[in-house]
């Protein structure tokens, strides 16, 4: 006599575990009645949240494929200006307008350094340093993110 899990028999259950092992597949599920059973395999990918469709098995890259992540780029000594909203950069006032500021500029406490257009709003930026820009390290019209580094003034 043979035994049941959920109103299945373990033979059955023993023989799907094998063939989930052996063709390599993600899960099985067998019903009986109202009783369930789901088998998953090692290479199960993670389910997407609700409402969002499974990539295809080929999308989905194993540990192998996954590039490593490239190395933090060392920030340069001084003091770091950092975008406080995120937005558009915007070197100057206007395309036809000089940059408010270069490398090598000397710059004082409460110039302004940049815009920033967020929410078709344009924030100027200035400075929280006395010092000579050292270096910038975004170009005119590039995205930028909260906290991110845009200048190092020293």
């Amino acid at each position: 006599m043979s035994s049941k899990i959920f109103g299945i028999e373990f033979d059955t259950i023993s023989k799907l575990a094998d063939m989930v092992k052996e063709k390599d597949l993600g899960e099985i599920t067998l019903a009986c009645g109202d009783d369930m059973i789901t088998i998953k395999g090692k290479k199960f990918p993670p389910m997407p949240p609700v409402g969002m469709p499974m990539p295809p098995a080929e999308a989905v890259p194993t540990a192998a494929e996954v590039p490593a992540k490239p190395a933090a780029k060392a920030v340069p000594s001084g003091n770091v200006v950092k975008a406080p909203i995120v937005g558009t950069f915007y070197a100057a006032s206007a395309p036809d307008k000089p940059p408010f500021v270069t490398v090598g500029q000397q710059v004082k406490k409460g110039d302004v350094l940049m815009i920033i257009e967020s929410m078709k709003l344009m924030n100027e930026i200035q400075s929280d340093f006395d010092g000579t820009v050292a270096e910038i390290f975004v170009q005119n019209g590039d995205a930028v993110e909260y906290d991110q580094p845009i200048m190092i003034i020293r």
